[in-house]
């Protein structure tokens, strides 16, 4: 089994030209903050077909100071910050309560890409949670009325009955509260931008916050 891991990661490829194209990027020709570039780095992605480009690792960590990562989505950018949302009592909320900082990771191999974000995390007011919630699908409305989210499931049955009335309720109250439905906003204090080069001269543009705005500087592959 072993044996078969290992020849099957030796048989992948990275930044297929079938399936990639590793556009130019100059830094000399960036804006002075990150959120424009990222912006215009978020559209040329899904222009270019990446199916998911508002999918992105969140990495919190827990009161003993161990890490934690999952795919989560991205809720909206601004002069506020990067957000997201999840229920304040499940794993990430309890380690966003104890430990108020994250780590964002976005990666779109349709170009070669990444985009990593890191910062403290805040919590927007109620009414803006509430708001955030009222325009995702019945789905998502759903999955939030389901709740328990990383508590220990019994069974699957279990899941299908919870599921079951909670879309029951979403489709009939679309505006049904969610108390424990927190939306976070990272102000980020780095944002790092990176595109791959076939030759390995990856380009990384690093922002860092400063007190007259945002400080830029190149970094090695």
């Amino acid at each position: 089994m072993d044996t078969d891991l290992h020849e099957l990661l030796k048989s992948l490829r990275v930044w297929d030209p079938e399936v990639t194209t590793l556009p130019g990027f100059d830094p000399a020709t960036a804006p002075d903050a990150p959120l424009p570039l990222f912006a215009a780095w978020l559209a040329r992605a899904a222009a270019a077909g990446e199916r998911e480009p508002h999918t992105m690792s969140l990495a919190t960590t827990d009161e003993a100071g161990h890490p934690d990562v999952r795919i989560v989505m991205l809720h909206g950018a601004d002069a506020a910050g990067w957000s997201f949302a999840t229920h304040s009592d499940s794993r990430k909320g309890r380690q966003l309560a104890a430990r108020p900082h994250a780590a964002l990771a976005f990666y779109w191999p349709v170009l070669g890409r990444q985009v990593r974000v890191r910062g403290p995390v805040v919590t927007a007011p109620p009414e803006q949670a509430r708001a955030d919630l009222r325009v995702r699908s019945t789905g998502a409305l759903a999955a939030a009325l389901t709740g328990h989210q990383s508590e220990v499931l019994g069974s699957l049955g279990e899941l299908a009955e919870a599921s079951e009335s909670a879309w029951e309720r979403a489709g009939r109250d679309p505006s049904a509260e969610v108390p424990s439905w927190t939306l976070y906003r990272l102000r980020p204090d780095e944002v790092e931008f990176f595109q791959g080069d076939a030759r390995r001269r990856h380009v990384r543009l690093r922002y860092r916050r400063a007190p007259d705005g945002w400080a830029r500087e190149l970094l090695w592959p």
